[in-house]
This record gives structure tokens, C-alpha cells and sequence, in this order.
């Protein structure tokens, strides 16, 4: 310690080489520091998971709500029109004015409707009609560009439908099957209205990857769903897709001018606002909850930080009587628990982008070594777990956990600079 002492050069600055030296010793195990050793990897190990851990979990909401909202707003309008007055009877020239609007890609009529499917297995299961005309289908590009099997080439012309690729599965059909749709608005007759059942074959099956709309969707040509639902003539709504999502608000009174006619607008955020908000809710929750475990790491350094000034309290005896300063103790001490925390944060971060580069691989081993189904599409809507790293979001991670780790160092290198070096040797 002397010969360290003696190598100081005069007159060194703060974080000189000499402290740095000293740090880095103390950071070095020994056989008589066994104990503080372990603490200390501890303290990095649970920095670097919960680093980790943070990124990962953030980039996965991330890439949650990405996919979601990408899938959402691929297959529905974001925007929709409603008449007011009367029925839509002259859809066509009010989807054509509102095709005129800037900032308008294309606008949709369709007929919808809730029945009952039933294919050659089970029971039947609940499904949602949506008539479209054939060109119109074509510009959904999230089904037109996922089309498993089949076309939709001369969709209108003919009676057939497309159905999606879990929903086939679920119900044993293949291309060419017929799938039996019954609705329960169907005739009117002197006994009140009838069921209307009829079976139409498949001719195209699609998969965007969103279990919802895989199971559930049926697409119909639209003059024979005006038919089906005994809406001749009219439609339901007209679907409008922009540009940018973000700007329906900016759009919605220049599209009640083009409709030229009293309608009611309702937007991609007022239809699924219950759903964002909880994942937004979750995120939140989640990055707080998950801080927690950087903080308990921090926590671990005090505790290895506390026994190395006990531990080492001879040794900062001596070099305070050979003229080091409290400052440069605490600066020894405050680096020593430094270095802990940024290269756990460090190697944390290289964790999580591999993780997250390899999500999917890594989930389905462990499906595979589980042998049960992990992230189910059923209950996740989504086929594939994604990962969506923000820049923004991994730097303000990074930056926490090194303010955690910085303020963990404060009391124990205070405790060490403000230790009495005669009583530090009184006691040794």
C-alpha cells in the first residue's frame, strides 16, 4: 500500500491513476474477501438481469401493441361512416366523392353481419360476414397479400368466400369445401322470421397472422351479402382508410363535406380505445414493477460496498495518514461501486439485444422443451411473440439504472471517507 502511495504522482486531480488503481483493487478478490466477492457479483449478475429483463419486456409490449394496431387498422377503416338519415342506398357516389379527399388512400362499402358457421368438424362457430366488393378486397393488401391458398381473382363473379386459415382448421375445410352460414335475419313470413341458412364454397383462404381475424372473419362478395342479409341496394357503412392514422381528426370535417349528406364518423381510436389503454396501462405497470429488480441489485452493492469500508478500514487508516483526503477515499469507494453498476447496465443492455433479436427462436424452445404452447395464439391474438426495441425507451433504462447504481455508492463511500483513521488503527 505504501509502494501505491509512494507511485501518486504530486499534485494528482480527482479519478487520478492512483485512485483508479485503488478502486480497481478493491474490486479484485482475494482469499480473505470471499464474502464481499460474492456480494459483489451478485450486485452485477441482478443489475444485468434486471436490465435485461427491462428491455426485453418493453420491447415485447412494444412490438405488442405495434403488431396489434398494424393488424387492427390492416383490416379495419380507420375510419367509419354511417348514414344518419337514410340507408346508404347511394354508397358508391359517397365512397367515389370521399376517394377525392386529400389525405384519403381509398374508402369501402360493406354489409356486415354476426352468423353462425359450420364447416365438416365441430359444432359451428360464431362469424362475422363482411361483404366487399372485389376490387375493394384487393386494396386490403394486410388479406389480398396473405392469401394462403386460393384467389381472389373474379371475387366478384362468383358466390364462393374467404375465410381464414384457423378458422378452416377449426372446421375441417379445405379449398373447394362448402361452409354453411346461418344468420338469424332471414325470411319474414306469417310465422316471423326464419333462420336463413345457405352453404357457400371456399374459395380462398388467408392468415394475417391475428388469431381474431384468422377464426372469425368471412369475406363475401358484396351484391350476394346485400342478398344474404336482405340489404339490396344498400350497405351498412363505408370504410375509410387514410394516409396517416394519426391525422383522422384532421380529415373527419373534410369527409362530413365529400359525404354531402348527414352522417356519423367514428375513428380507429374510439373503437379499440378501451383495448390500447390497458396495454398502455400494462406497460406502464410493468417498467415500474420490473425497476424493482435493478433497485434490490442496487441495494446489493451498499451491503458489498458496507463490508469492503469494514473490511478495509485499515488500509484507508493508512492512506489517510500518508496524505490522501476524504474526497479521495469517498472518489476510491465511489468508483468502486460505479464500475459495478455500469458494466452490469452494459452487459445488461448486450443481454437484451440478443434476446430480443432472437425472441421468437427462443420461445419456441422452450415450447419445445416445455412441450405445451407458449404465447398462444388463441389468448395473444398473435401468432409469432414480437420485439420492438425503442431507442428512446433503452437509453432512458440504461440511464436509471446507473443513477441507481451511482446513488447506491453515496453512504457507504461517505462511511469510508468519514472514517477516524486513529480509531480505524486503535481497533486493527
Amino acid at each position: 500500500m505504501s509502494q501505491a502511495v509512494a507511485a501518486k504522482p504530486a499534485g494528482a486531480g480527482p479519478f487520478s491513476v492512483f485512485e483508479r488503481m485503488v478502486a480497481w483493487r478493491y474490486l479484485r478478490s482475494r482469499r480473505n474477501e470471499t464474502m464481499i466477492s460474492v456480494i459483489a457479483s451478485i450486485s452485477f449478475l441482478g443489475i444485468m438481469l434486471g436490465v435485461a429483463t427491462l428491455i426485453v419486456v418493453m420491447a415485447v409490449l412494444n412490438g405488442f401493441r405495434a403488431e396489434l394496431l398494424s393488424r387492427i387498422l390492416g383490416i379495419n377503416g380507420h375510419l367509419v361512416v354511417i348514414a344518419t338519415d337514410t340507408p346508404l342506398e347511394d354508397y358508391a357516389a359517397v365512397a367515389d366523392r370521399i376517394n377525392g379527399v386529400s389525405g384519403v388512400k381509398y374508402a369501402i362499402p360493406l354489409v356486415e353481419g354476426q352468423v353462425l358457421a359450420q364447416g365438416n368438424v365441430g359444432a359451428g362457430a360464431g362469424a362475422l360476414v363482411r361483404g366487399i366488393r372485389g376490387s375493394d378486397l384487393g386494396k386490403v393488401t394486410l388479406v389480398a397479400n396473405n392469401i394462403k391458398q386460393g384467389s381472389i381473382v373474379g371475387f366478384d363473379t362468383g358466390e364462393g368466400v374467404v375465410i381464414g386459415k384457423r378458422m378452416a382448421e377449426n372446421m375441417g375445410l379445405v379449398l373447394g369445401d362448402s361452409i354453411k352460414l346461418i344468420s338469424p335475419d332471414g325470411d319474414v313470413t306469417p310465422m316471423g322470421t326464419t333462420p336463413r341458412a345457405k352453404a357457400y364454397p371456399v374459395t380462398g383462404i388467408f392468415e394475417v397472422g391475428m388469431s381474431e381475424y384468422d377464426s372469425s372473419i368471412v369475406f363475401m362478395p358484396l351484391a350476394e351479402s346485400q342478398l344474404y342479409f336482405n340489404s339490396e341496394g344498400k350497405v351498412g357503412s363505408i370504410e375509410i382508410y387514410v394516409d396517416n392514422p394519426d391525422d383522422v381528426d384532421a380529415l373527419k370535417t373534410k369527409v362530413e363535406e365529400a359525404a354531402q349528406r348527414p352522417i356519423f364518423l367514428t375513428d380507429w381510436r374510439q373503437r379499440n380505445q378501451t383495448f390500447f389503454s390497458a396495454l398502455q396501462v400494462q406497460r406502464n405497470v410493468m417498467f415500474m414493477i420490473l425497476t424493482l429488480i435493478v433497485l434490490v441489485a442496487a441495494l446489493n452493492i451498499i451491503s458489498g460496498l458496507i463490508m469492503l469500508v469494514q473490511d478495509k478500514g485499515h488500509d484507508i487508516a493508512i492512506l489517510r495518514t500518508m496524505g490522501a483526503t476524504r474526497g479521495a477515499v469517498m472518489r476510491i469507494f465511489l468508483m468502486t461501486g460505479a464500475a459495478i453498476g455500469m458494466t452490469g447496465t452494459l452487459a445488461g443492455v448486450l443481454l437484451g439485444v440478443v434476446i430480443c433479436l432472437n425472441v421468437e427462436r427462443i420461445r419456441q424452445f422452450f415450447s419445445w422443451l416445455s412441450g405445451t404452447v407458449l404465447f398462444n395464439p388463441e389468448l395473444y391474438f398473435l401468432s409469432q411473440l414480437p420485439a420492438k426495441m425503442d431507442v428512446g425507451e433503452t437509453v432512458s433504462v440504461v440511464l436509471m439504472a446507473l443513477v441507481l447504481s451511482f446513488l447506491a455508492t453515496l453512504f457507504p463511500a461517505w462511511r469510508a471517507a468519514a472514517l477516524d483513521p486513529v480509531e480505524a488503527l486503535r481497533y486493527e
